[in-house]
């Protein structure tokens, strides 16, 4: 099967990004755009690649949802014991990207990892939908599993166990913050000639707004 994907084109032609556009805050700017990109109905617009790095050197990246942002971060939930949680514990950096497809924009995240303490991740587990909240206990994410059978009559076996019940937080269930020291704003342009935008977390805890070659 020939895919031809070298003949695949769009034409960027949004308006520009000019630094002229951009808030003092990056996280501001965040959530500016993100606004933004509910208003255009985005599919599952707090959508976002992470990527990570084993202890081999092996980069690894998956959609995650963010499920936090402010002045600390942006925040994330997931089983502890995946090969993302083991990746971060061995290596607490990581990036982040969101696109935006119909506003011809991305953002682009770099910085440190921490944990999301006790009482954040219990009170997020406690919004999620009932059946979001068995899926956690489970499933063993990223190990190996039989069949979807398998999984089925785990999901059912808890289910049972927590009939009549609230669902708790699992132990091994937990959240991570990226705490960004760089952030991009990119915006599609004609011919390519695309704006990047980038803040540079200074040693005194300042911004600075550099402006990358696209």
């Amino acid at each position: 099967m020939d895919l031809d994907v070298a003949t695949m084109r769009q034409e960027y032609a949004a308006r520009g990004l000019d630094e002229a556009d951009l808030l003092e805050d990056p996280i501001e700017q965040f959530e500016r755009w993100f606004a933004d990109a509910r208003k255009a109905q985005v599919f599952e617009a707090n959508a976002m690649t992470l990527a990570t790095v084993g202890s081999d050197g092996q980069p690894a990246a998956r959609m995650v949802l963010l499920k936090g942002v402010d002045r600390r971060g942006f925040a994330f939930f997931t089983n502890l014991e995946s090969r993302k949680s083991r990746e971060l514990a061995g290596n607490p950096k990581a990036a982040l990207l969101f696109w935006w497809g119909p506003l011809q924009r991305q953002v682009r995240l770099e910085g440190r990892i921490e944990r999301v303490d006790d009482a954040e991740a219990d009170a997020y587990f406690a919004s999620r939908p009932r059946g979001s909240q068995i899926g956690a206990w489970a499933s063993q994410q990223s190990s190996a599993v039989e069949s979807r059978a398998a999984l089925d009559a785990a999901e059912q076996q808890i289910r049972e166990r927590f009939e009549g019940g609230d669902v708790p937080r699992p132990d091994f269930w937990g959240g991570f913050r990226l705490v960004p020291d760089a952030v991009e704003f990119w915006q599609g342009r004609i011919n390519r000639l695309h704006d990047r935008l980038r803040y540079d977390l200074q040693a005194d805890g300042s911004w600075q707004v550099v402006r990358l070659s696209p």
